[in-house]
């Protein structure tokens, strides 16, 4: 009983000089700085930097997780991008080939080209020359290929026709040359719905030739496209320097005419 009387009479002292205590015996700590800025205002700051720095905590911590979710899923985007790059490769080669093929066939320049009014010589001295003078059926493609030749630097031509004109045109094919003989090869036109009857009256450079076939050989170069000559009132003559090895196709096109066949007279010659 006296242990328990003597703890609360300590007790009651101790708590008699806390209760004595003011702000004042604490040094650093005045009235005046806890008036001016009181407890709540400095819990308030308190608490907003501890959630301002929780919050970029879990900002960060929820970029992590996201970088981590990414990661996961990486995979499946990385292989969908491997896939679109191989096509991308596939697709830049090919404009690659397409490019590097059309840089080894340069343009062409046109050749050089003349009319003359002797028409009757020129079908009197080539009714003498044994294969110069033809008949090109209607509907028909006649084709000459002319080989070059080591001993020439250029191809020559002159041709003429009885009453009526004909298509003429002349491509290259850059084909390396195996034969130096020159042949003619005659091809039907196969698009009947682009033929037309030909008319008798005289025709302007620009009618080009509507039932010419497109060419489709990549090594095909193009020198003068298919026109309807006058050749029926004036010798079409010409000719083209050599861009290289190859073999030269001079088109007689008669396939726009539905009813006429045409009686060419014409000749092929090399020039130095």
């Amino acid at each position: 009983v006296m242990t328990a009387m003597a703890s609360l009479e300590a007790t009651s002292e101790l708590q008699s000089r806390l209760s004595s205590l003011s702000f004042s015996s604490f040094p650093g700590v005045t009235s005046h700085h806890c008036d001016s800025e009181p407890p709540g205002s400095l819990q308030n700051t308190n608490l907003t930097e501890s959630f301002t720095q929780s919050s970029n905590q879990a900002s960060m911590n929820e970029t992590k997780e996201d970088l981590a979710k990414g990661n996961e899923e990486a995979p499946a985007e990385l292989a969908l991008g491997e896939g679109g790059e191989e096509n991308n490769s596939a697709g830049t080669c090919q404009l690659s080939a397409e490019i590097k093929e059309a840089a080894q066939m340069p343009t062409l320049p046109p050749p050089t080209t003349w009319t003359s009014a002797a028409v009757k010589e020129l079908k009197a001295k080539l009714r003498t020359e044994k294969d110069s003078v033809v008949t090109v059926y209607r509907g028909d493609i006649m084709t000459v290929h002319v080989p070059t030749v080591p001993e020439a630097k250029k191809v020559c031509w002159e041709f003429a026709t009885d009453g009526f004109d004909i298509g003429f045109g002349i491509y290259f094919d850059w084909t390396p040359v195996t034969s130096r003989s020159i042949t003619v090869h005659i091809s039907e036109s196969s698009d009947d719905e682009d033929e037309e009857e030909e008319l008798e009256g005289p025709l302007g450079n620009d009618d080009v030739e509507r039932g010419s076939k497109s060419q489709t050989n990549s090594n095909l170069a193009e020198i003068l496209p298919v026109y309807r000559q006058d050749s029926h009132l004036s010798v079409q003559g010409g000719s083209h320097d050599f861009p290289g090895e190859g073999t030269y196709l001079l088109k007689f096109d008669n396939s726009y005419s539905l009813w006429r066949n045409k009686t060419l007279y014409y000749r092929v010659y090399y020039s130095a």
